[in-house]
């Protein structure tokens, strides 16, 4: 099994989605700003997987500090918190992640006076406050699972947009993770995967890891997701998220809020899989999540192919954001909640 993201003695270890599924290329970043950039550029992708390079981020950064006070440690950190948290805007488990790790830091240094020994083993915390971030996410991503597998078992096909697999996470998936789940539970599934245009998402990575794990896939282009509710094809729709909004609103890859509109048309349940890192309650409604827009020539070009006449403009939303009315039920670590998500949220985070 790959792994998309590992701590090793000689850096954070990282799968380049970006050549995928044409080739399995680990990179090693040994400093935070490479790891920055791996976040910016998409070699690493999805929420939780951000989440947990953030961490490993940061801890690689101190590590690297020179510092000689709990001050100039604190400083380096914010240096470094700031670099990476200018990354992806959307994805609020990178910030999520930051926190964390800044509130491990600051358990070590608020105990006793700074000293070679303290800042050494702040350093230490740090690594394992990150190590400790990818190992959870793996069981959460197995709980999600387990708990939105109860949810397919009258299901025949389930569609999938973007990647939510172990791809976007520490390992195992959440969307994919909730597939896998009722899979391994015995349950026949025959998954639809979006292509997921304009970073193919779908098309390089999902069916890429389902056809690892040999479950049956079919890849269809975006716009054909209409077509197969119709017809009876899907049952159910699975997708992650990188925020949900206090009331319930989702941002999740560019294309979810379609896929949402089109499943109530077809009386098809539309599910979020997610880890309450997830969940945003400082943020009213969809309306005040930021919206990442990326560069114009990931729409103009396919595979470094240019496909738009020149001189056309071209804009690209990375995300946008899917009303809480049109979502069936949320499928985090810690159960399935539904409806009015305003009240059931903040109690699910308690």
């Amino acid at each position: 099994m790959f792994k998309t993201i590992e701590w090793t003695e000689r850096g954070v270890r990282i799968l380049d989605q970006t050549r995928l599924p044409a080739e399995e290329v680990y990179r090693t970043y040994t400093d935070y700003q490479g790891v920055a950039k791996a976040i910016r550029t998409m070699v690493i992708r999805g929420a939780p997987a951000i989440g947990v390079a953030a961490a490993m981020g940061v801890a690689l950064g101190v590590q690297n500090s020179h510092a000689s006070t709990a001050s100039e440690l604190r400083s380096d950190f914010d240096r470094i918190a700031s670099t990476l948290s200018q990354t992806r805007p959307t994805a609020v488990n990178l910030f999520w992640a930051i926190r964390r790790m800044r509130a491990a830091l600051e358990e070590v240094l608020a105990r006793e006076s700074a000293s070679p020994a303290v800042i050494a083993a702040a350093k230490q915390r740090l690594v394992d406050e990150a190590q400790r971030i990818l190992a959870e996410d793996v069981a959460v991503n197995q709980a999600i699972g387990r708990h939105g597998a109860a949810l397919l078992q009258n299901v025949r096909g389930v569609l999938t947009h973007c990647n939510a697999g172990a791809l976007a996470t520490a390992g195992y998936g959440t969307a994919l993770g909730v597939i896998r789940a009722a899979v391994a539970a015995g349950q026949t599934l025959h998954v639809f995967a979006d292509e997921t245009r304009p970073f193919l998402q779908g098309a390089r990575l999902t069916a890429w890891e389902l056809a690892q794990d040999q479950i049956p896939v079919t890849l269809i282009t975006d716009n054909m997701a209409g077509h197969f509710m119709q017809r009876g094809h899907v049952q159910a729709v699975v997708v992650g998220a990188d925020r949900i909004a206090a009331n319930g609103d989702v941002a999740n890859k560019i294309g979810t809020y379609t896929l949402a509109v089109l499943a109530k048309e077809n009386q098809i349940p539309f599910y979020i899989a997610a880890p309450t890192s997830t969940i945003d309650l400082s943020i009213p409604s969809g309306e005040q999540i930021p919206i990442e827009q990326r560069p114009a020539d990931e729409v103009k070009e396919v595979a470094g192919v240019r496909v738009a006449p020149p001189g056309v403009e071209a804009c690209n939303p990375a995300f946008d954001v899917t009303p809480h009315r049109y979502v069936t039920a949320i499928i985090t670590e810690r159960g399935v909640i539904r409806e009015p998500y305003a009240q059931t949220l903040p109690t699910l985070c308690g």
